[in-house]
């Protein structure tokens, strides 16, 4: 397993950052270890997590398993969204981000998370409110490095002014939605934190088990038809027949398509590291192997083919191609 710089900030990732999303939902317990130690065993450093993950228990499995080789680890987690039914337990507040990070630390049975995303855009807060948010976590020695999740190009890019402006901490971190078929994050997300030195862990490379394969049949089950968000996220036409498309092309390739989505994401110049998440041992294992695959420029082009390149910032598509006017 590779390794590669978080940011600016002077530490070493893995490759792959293991979202812990389903420890204690849709995977208990045990399968939570089981998949944990794969990872570990694989060298995998990287974990990620959330306050809200199935109402903290995310949080304290992971907490147990990472006893003794604490120091071993980069952690992160997140808040923002309810955390109970109070109406300050939720958004970007110093007072809640305060509360949430109390609180996330005591189920991680730790003195500090690596890194603290503000999980979503807190369009009731003031940025600098949060940003300071932010750095009084920092100042405590609670967090070591501030980060935002599912923060548009220019919210990112204003919250790292802030910060700049007041000698601030600066955000090393950003985690978007990113695959084959939700390449929006290409158009300003990614050159943003690229140009300022920004890590970027992104989710959903697998879009959901979108990618995998198993949804070309008409009876076809699986999550993306069970969950509501995932369904609205991933209901168009021309997604499942970019899956479609990739799969065959998969086959050909000899490739596994979660794997080759995995590492197509992974290879981004500007991807620090894709967030794999699953279910049991069987799904892991397939993104895992994303770590062997060799993603060429060739192949990382033709994997790109498959699916529509979003339009550039200014939508003028005669920007892409050798100036004959």
């Amino acid at each position: 397993m590779r390794t590669k710089p978080l940011g600016r900030s002077g530490i070493q990732v893995s490759q792959l950052c293991f979202g812990t999303m389903s420890f204690g939902g849709d995977a208990d317990e045990a399968m939570s270890g089981r998949m944990y130690h794969a990872c570990r065993d694989a060298g995998i450093n990287f974990f990620d997590c959330a306050d809200q993950y199935n109402k903290g228990k995310s949080e304290e499995i992971l907490g147990r398993l990472m006893k003794g080789h604490r120091d071993e680890l980069v952690i992160t987690t997140k808040c923002f969204n309810p955390t109970g039914t109070d109406v300050n337990a939720r958004g970007s507040s110093r007072r809640h981000v305060s509360r949430a990070v109390e609180a996330s630390l005591r189920r991680l049975q730790t003195d500090r998370v690596e890194v603290l995303f503000l999980h979503h855009y807190d369009r009731d807060t003031p940025l600098e409110e949060s940003m300071r948010a932010l750095e009084d976590m920092v100042r405590a020695g609670k967090v070591l490095y501030p980060a935002v999740s599912n923060y548009s190009a220019w919210q990112t890019q204003r919250a790292l002014d802030i910060q700049e402006r007041h000698d601030w901490a600066r955000l090393q971190l950003i985690q978007p939605m990113y695959n084959l078929v939700k390449r929006q994050a290409e158009v300003e997300l990614l050159p943003m934190a690229e140009a300022n030195g920004i890590g970027v862990i992104a989710y959903g490379p697998g879009a959901a088990g979108l990618l995998s394969g198993k949804y070309a049949g008409a009876g076809a089950a699986g999550r993306l038809k069970a969950n509501k968000m995932y369904q609205a996220r991933y209901s168009e036409d021309w997604m499942f027949e970019v899956a479609a498309k990739f799969a065959g092309f998969c086959r050909q390739k000899g490739l596994h398509p979660v794997s080759a989505a995995v590492a197509w994401v992974g290879a981004h110049r500007a991807v620090t590291a894709p967030i794999i998440g699953a279910r049991n041992l069987e799904q892991l294992q397939a993104s895992l192997e994303a770590a062997k695959i060799d993603m060429t420029p060739a192949l990382y082009a033709e994997i790109a083919a498959l699916s529509p390149t979003p339009p550039p910032a200014t939508d003028r598509l005669e920007e892409r191609r050798p100036k004959t006017w």
